[in-house]
């Protein structure tokens, strides 16, 4: 009986350390990778939950972009602007007797586009084209201002001058200009 006894033990202790502990073993570390997927899987839905969110916040962004675009224009649109810019001074009562591109610059991911200008009228006009240049939809600054030829007309009542400035506006430049500016560096 107790030889019967001690080959039973020795049998269920070899199947326990031979057969039954690794799979035990086994399917510990399998419970411990669902624990960890079940982990992952909630943070993707959390992150999954929150997609409208983004996607709003992506549309957001993108009008942000288009916005900036309409300020910053491409190659393709500084002629217009500068046509634009001629048609705002020239409404003002202005004449232009010198409008004159400039090299441009380019600064990263923009270029400045400056322009130099001279235009006569009253002192009014040139106020009114100044704040009409401000009120484009692109940006356009206008700086070294010089006034010259200051005369007072007695006869319209009214100051007459010629105004020197330069007028510079910005635009994108493409990922290819960029390079090419990077080379030339």
């Amino acid at each position: 009986m107790a030889c019967w006894l001690l080959l039973s033990l020795s049998l269920a202790r070899g199947f326990f350390f031979g057969l039954q502990q690794p799979k035990l073993k086994e399917l510990k570390k399998q419970q411990n990778n669902l624990a960890k997927l079940h982990e992952q899987v909630q943070e993707k839905k959390k992150i999954a939950d929150q997609l409208p969110k983004f996607k709003s916040e992506y549309a957001k962004l993108q009008k942000d972009l288009e916005s900036a675009l309409t300020e910053l224009p491409n190659q393709k649109e500084i002629p217009s602007l500068l046509t634009s810019i001629t048609n705002v001074g020239k409404a003002a009562g202005l004449d232009f007797l010198l409008f004159k591109p400039k090299a441009e610059a380019a600064k990263g991911f923009y270029a400045e586009v400056p322009v130099d200008i001279t235009v006569s009228g009253s002192f009014m006009n040139v106020a009114n084209f100044f704040i009409a240049v401000g009120n484009l939809p692109r940006i356009v600054n206008i700086g070294n201002v010089n006034f010259a030829d200051i005369k007072y007309d007695k006869d319209k009542g009214r100051t007459n001058l010629r105004v020197n400035c330069l007028a510079t506006t910005f635009r994108f430049l493409d990922k290819k200009e960029i390079k090419d500016d990077k080379k030339k560096k």
